[in-house]
Formats: C-alpha cells, sequence, structure tokens
C-alpha cells in the first residue's frame, strides 16, 4: 500500500524543508528527486500556495497529483495584486475573459455543472476580494452574464 502526503507548497518553489522533507523522509524516498517533480509540475502556479498529494509507492516509486489553487489565489494572480479588500473598496477589475480563464482552471473543483455557472461563482468570489468584472460591480456582472450577454464566449446556446 502506498502512503500518501498531503501538503501546500508554493508553486515552483518547493523545497526539502517543511512540510516536505519531514514527511518524505521516513518514507525513504529521494527527496530531491519528489520536489524537483513538483516544482516542474507547478512552474505555471509561481508565487501560489499549491496543493500537492504524493503517493510514495517504494523508495524509488512515487507519484505526484498537483491541485488547483484556491479560486481567490487565482484572481489575485490575474488582477496583479497580492490581496484583496477586506471592505468595499476596489483593488482591480478582471475581464470576462479573465473569469473564463480561471472557471476552466477551476471546473473540476467548483459545484457548477455549466461553465456559465462557473463563471458566476468565480465572479462572486472575485466580487468578494474587491475586484470588478469589466468595470461592473459582482452583482451586476453575475446578472449580465445570468441574461445571456456572454452566452457566446461560455459555449451557451449551442445546438
Amino acid at each position: 500500500m502506498a502512503n500518501v502526503v498531503e501538503a501546500l507548497v508554493p508553486g515552483g518553489k518547493a523545497s526539502a524543508g517543511p512540510p516536505l522533507g519531514p514527511a518524505l523522509g521516513p518514507l525513504g524516498v529521494n527527496v530531491a528527486q519528489v520536489v524537483a517533480k513538483i516544482n516542474e509540475q507547478t512552474k505555471d502556479l509561481n508565487g501560489m500556495q499549491v496543493p500537492v498529494k504524493i503517493k510514495v509507492k517504494s523508495r524509488t516509486e512515487f507519484e505526484i497529483e498537483v491541485g488547483t489553487p484556491p479560486t481567490s489565489a487565482l484572481i489575485l494572480k490575474e488582477m496583479g495584486v497580492e490581496k484583496g479588500t477586506g471592505d468595499k473598496s476596489t483593488v482591480g477589475n478582471l475581464t470576462i475573459e479573465q473569469v473564463v480563464k480561471i472557471a476552466n482552471i477551476k471546473r473540476k473543483s467548483l459545484l457548477s455543472k455549466t461553465l456559465k455557472n462557473a463563471a458566476r461563482e468565480v465572479i462572486g468570489t472575485a466580487g468578494s476580494l474587491g475586484a470588478t468584472v469589466d468595470g461592473l460591480s459582482s452583482k451586476d456582472a453575475q446578472l449580465v452574464v445570468a441574461d445571456g450577454k456572454y452566452d457566446e464566449l461560455l459555449g451557451e446556446g449551442k445546438t
């Protein structure tokens, strides 16, 4: 049976230190190899905390599953800001194309059955961080999406 280690690591910058080293060391696997493979698979997520699951089958055999960062981290990265706001002020703006990009990345882990609803979830999260979407508040942007303005972009309405 494989041993499983789950950790949050900085994308592209995992190290043999905590949390990976202490968890993997006792399993006898080459920690440097595991870290190198994680960094290779997460290099596009630089600057974000990324969930990883390492399944250690033997001293030489392991498998890495890279999860997706939280929706909020993807939104902040798209806007180029470090953190959201805790009040009603605005920290940035997302385009609907950026919303769709994030919705596609998070699609598997969201509750939505359609890309349109996934986009509405992303817009809701963006609003809680202080982001606008195409200059609209999150509530207004969700209404515009619900009304079908972006259906073509979201792949809706095709028969």
